[in-house]
């Protein structure tokens, strides 16, 4: 039985480890957990005693197994799920989050932000990839004349483990951003979050392992030093790295994964940049929101965060403006015990982020001048300064930022900023670039040519760009917000590395093969259909058939059709298209592209469908989709024309309460011409009914 954590540190508790299949407390001397606002210490963690090399071998043989057996819509749904049983269980995460100085806000950010990352994943998983235990990844190569040989890229998942080190500052959604690709990619995944907000990472862990809806042995929970866990790791292995630099550069030297090629990514903190467009005069509502975003930056999660704004560039007929208005918003931000009303912004996460922000900002300070907050004397609300890990918020001007470097190398991981000046969109795109690699960029102007000329200029140097401005204002997540959707990193000194991004972060986690061989051959190893492949005609009409009893490679050959110029005509007058190469001999011909009058290319998608359907009722429920359309060849009147259907690939789709149970077949069609050339060719899509239950 796991005990509730007492914030109080009425009784510390020893933070448990998750290894092997049970809950492990690590022996020896722990590193002490105190929270951020009372500064009292309530727990301790430590991961002494603990083998390695045991729990990086449970994961590859335990959990390993159970997962690649999976599908991915398999391992989508249980994500789905576990992301439910979070959010029920989210009030605890809420209380506990208090402790690592996170306001209501933050806590949100990192709480139902991390538990969104699953469900984000969970339907990209779906929609995405294949009910198969592969990925089937781009179109077929053709490698020979005859057809008789091709190629295929698939997706497997690595056979090894995924070793996650998680930075103190989002100790919640930092685990599950990076768990939710790894676990649909069908890898377990070792968690090693920061010991300084392990806590909070461990109360979620604890309720993921009581819902025993993950594999055993598919995650695992290390709160402590991560000891000789690395030198356990083999080529099948990867690494996710978020934190310092420094840290990520020491790690990415280790020898075992040096020597077996260990995918190693990193995320580390930048100097990200916000601009403000030269068109973004005071009173704009562009300069309204770049304020109000600068602001927001730096003092969300006391500015712990390692995409909040660091760097600030203003057209310097401007500077005075912006510091006024960046003054006046900052000094309305409370500093304090989150639980008390009207506070804004919490302590930083512990008081050895005291010491190393102060020393950032002594560097900061001796090439720039302080024009808001001071770190010597400030209000704290509902506690007390000298116990607690609080910090203000700091705004600092750099009169001549391309002579001082140390805005553009040391970052102040807090509440800290530096206003920059540029007389020229130049000039600012060169002070962007200064950062050396960011994670991300904003720009706010309502001019996109400048948006265009910015982004150009410091796209190779940032993972991530935001433009802001009146139009999209209202459902913009803002500088700071990395997206399930988006990959997440940067060059440089960003680390050089990307998380998420939809399917991208899934394939981190993937092997890329390519296979070589006959279309027939390659159609039964991936299960998709490929042009060349054997067919299977006969029996009775496909769309008589129920989902089961479709195979890929059942094909239906049609009877055949003649186009007259009376179908060409009728068309024209049922859809509108009275395009001048359907209806003048002498205008269709005149740019060289025609013989003469053309069909339509959708009538002949339209006549192929006659073609092919089965007007009576049977299981086909509806088409739903056409893709990769190509007209390959014209049709003119007199031609005739008959189509080729084939079962392409079939995937089975969750069945909703009270649904009818049902599949989507992809069909690969080609239609022909009296020549036997195809004169179309595309894949339509439709909803198949089940016959299980």
């Amino acid at each position: 039985m796991i005990t509730a954590l007492d914030l109080t540190g009425t009784k510390p508790r020893r933070l448990l480890n998750y290894v092997c299949g049970q809950w492990v407390e690590g022996t020896g001397k722990a590193a002490p957990l105190v929270h951020a606002v009372t500064g009292t210490q309530f727990a301790e963690a430590s991961t002494g005693g603990i083998d390695f090399k045991r729990v990086v071998e449970y994961g590859r043989k335990v959990g390993g197994p159970k997962l690649r057996a999976m599908t991915f819509h398999q391992r989508a749904l249980m994500m789905k799920a576990m992301a439910k049983h979070l959010m029920e269980k989210k009030d605890e995460f809420y209380r506990i989050s208090a402790a690592t100085g996170a306001t209501k806000r933050d806590g949100w950010v990192d709480i139902e932000g991390g538990i969104g990352t699953l469900f984000a994943y969970s339907s990209r998983g779906r929609r995405d990839f294949p009910n198969e235990t592969f990925h089937v990844e781009g179109p077929t190569e053709p490698l020979s004349k005859g057809g008789t040989f091709v190629g295929r890229h698939i997706c497997v998942p690595l056979e090894g483990v995924a070793v996650h080190i998680n930075a103190f500052n989002f100790p919640v959604w930092g685990m599950l951003e990076k768990l939710a690709p790894t676990i649909l990619a069908g890898v377990p995944a070792i968690v090693k979050p920061a010991s300084l907000t392990s806590y909070l990472t461990e109360s979620v862990f604890v309720e993921m392992i009581a819902s025993g809806l993950f594999p055993e042995g598919s995650i695992q929970l290390l709160c402590g030093s991560a000891g000789d866990l690395l030198d356990h790791l083999d080529e099948q292995c990867a690494v996710a790295f978020t934190g310092s630099a420094v840290t990520g550069q020491m790690l990415k030297v280790n020898k075992a994964i040096l020597a077996n090629n260990v995918r190693f990514n990193q995320e580390a903190d930048s100097l990200n940049f916000s601009m403000l467009g030269p068109d973004a005069a005071p009173g704009t509502e562009e300069f309204h929101l770049f304020i109000k975003e600068v602001a927001n930056e730096m003092t969300t999660k006391a500015g712990q965060k390692c995409t909040a704004i660091r760097r600030t560039f203003v057209p310097e007929g401007m500077l005075t403006d912006v510091m006024g208005a960046l003054s006046k918003r900052l000094g309305g931000v409370k500093v304090g015990d989150p639980a008390v009303d009207g506070v804004r912004m919490g302590p930083l996460a512990g008081r050895p982020q005291v010491a190393e922000v102060q020393k950032s900002v002594d560097r900061i300070a001796s090439v720039a001048e302080r024009v808001f907050g001071t770190s010597d004397d400030f209000e704290v609300v509902g506690a007390d300064a000298t116990k607690g890990a609080f910090y203000p918020a700091l705004l600092f001007y750099s009169k001549d930022p391309f002579d001082a470097t140390e805005p553009h190398d040391v970052e102040a991981f807090g509440p800290v900023n530096t206003v920059m000046p540029y007389k020229s969109v130049d000039d600012a795109i060169d002070l962007a670039r200064k950062g050396r690699g960011s994670l991300c960029g904003s720009l706010f102007t309502a001019d996109d040519d400048v948006a265009r000329k910015v982004i150009l200029g410091t796209a190779a140097w940032h993972g991530r760009l935001l433009i802001g401005n009146r139009h999209s204002a209202k459902e913009s997540t803002g500088h700071g917000s990395p997206l399930p959707h988006l990959v997440h990193g940067g060059p440089g000194r960003a680390g050089g590395g990307e998380e998420m991004g939809g399917v991208r972060g899934v394939l981190h986690y993937m092997q890329r093969t390519a296979l070589q061989g006959h279309p027939s051959t390659l159609t039964r190893v991936v299960r998709e259909y490929i042009v060349g492949a054997d067919q299977k005609t006969g029996g009775s009409h496909p769309f008589t058939r129920y989902f089961e009893e479709l195979e890929v490679g059942d094909t239906l050959i049609t009877g055949k059709r003649t186009i007259t110029l009376d179908d060409v005509e009728k068309f024209a007058a049922l859809s509108g298209d009275v395009f001048y190469a359907h209806m003048n001999d002498e205008q269709a011909t005149a740019h060289g592209v025609f013989e003469k009058r053309v069909a339509h290319g959708y009538f002949i998608v339209s006549a192929a469908a006659g073609l092919f359907v089965e007007p009576a009722l049977g299981p086909v429920m509806a088409n739903y989709g056409l893709e990769n359309l190509r007209f390959t060849k014209p049709v003119y009147p007199g031609d005739t024309i008959h189509v080729r259907l084939t079962v392409k690939q079939k995937t089975a789709k969750e069945t909703l309460p009270d649904g009818v149970p049902q599949g989507v077949v992809a069909w690969d069609v080609e239609v022909k011409n009296q020549d036997d050339e195809a004169v179309a060719i595309y894949t339509i899509l439709t909803l198949v009914r089940r016959k299980e239950n």
